[in-house]
């Protein structure tokens, strides 16, 4: 089922959230014809995508259930890598599991960009043979060091590392790629469950975004 969309109004110096535009501010119940561009309803995109949409990228989704399905910011998340056709390679206690469903509400972090055409047309082979290495044999995983996340940032690195560029740490690659999409992510579930609550949630905005 297609998530609703979160719009956002602007007015009375705050942001109104709302999943249908309202006549009239929920703040000071002037109507909002004629207010101003500032006051149209801007649809906030999605951070969530269908991850077996999204060939030749890294995906996090919680380990049960969904982003906008009760997660709590707090239970653990699963990772993995598509390959080009968004069949997702992901490492468990059962081994390397190559999912054709399942992972269709993700973070998604694209890891080719269109101009690397060699690489474009190996990623399968070089996902395949990476994934039939002992290493990720089941009885290799371990939940804390041998884990999806580990096998996922070892396949970019071996990735890396056939370019001829340097490989990255777990802390570096988080830093720079997962948390931004996390954080992102977190204020969008904020809202999604703010808005299952209420019609409206009101954020004041910082005195220069103010406009009434």
């Amino acid at each position: 089922m297609a998530e609703a969309a979160i719009l956002r109004v602007r007015h009375c110096g705050a942001a109104i959230f709302c999943r249908r535009a309202p006549e009239r501010c929920p703040a000071c119940g002037r109507s909002l014809r004629g207010a101003g561009l500032s006051a149209a309803p801007l649809r906030l995109p999605s951070p969530f995508r269908h991850g077996h949409r999204q060939p030749r990228a890294f995906l996090l989704r919680p380990t049960a259930g969904t982003f906008l399905g009760g997660y709590d910011g707090k239970s653990d998340l699963h990772v993995g890598i598509t390959n080009s056709n968004g069949v997702v390679y992901n490492y468990s206690a059962e081994g390397v599991e190559r999912a054709e469903v399942g992972w269709e509400q993700c973070i998604s972090i694209p890891l080719v960009q269109p101009d690397m055409f060699q690489l474009l047309q190996r990623w399968d082979e070089l996902l395949e043979e990476f994934s039939t290495g002992e290493a990720w044999l089941p009885h290799r995983y371990e939940e804390q060091n041998h884990n999806c996340y580990m096998y996922a940032l070892a396949f970019i690195n071996s990735v890396l590392t056939a370019q001829g560029k340097h490989q990255m740490s777990k802390s570096e690659f988080t830093e720079k790629f997962v948390i931004p999409q996390t954080r992102r992510a977190s204020r969008y579930i904020t809202l999604h469950q703010a808005l299952a609550a209420n019609e409206f949630y009101i954020v004041p905005l910082p005195e220069p975004e103010k406009q009434c």
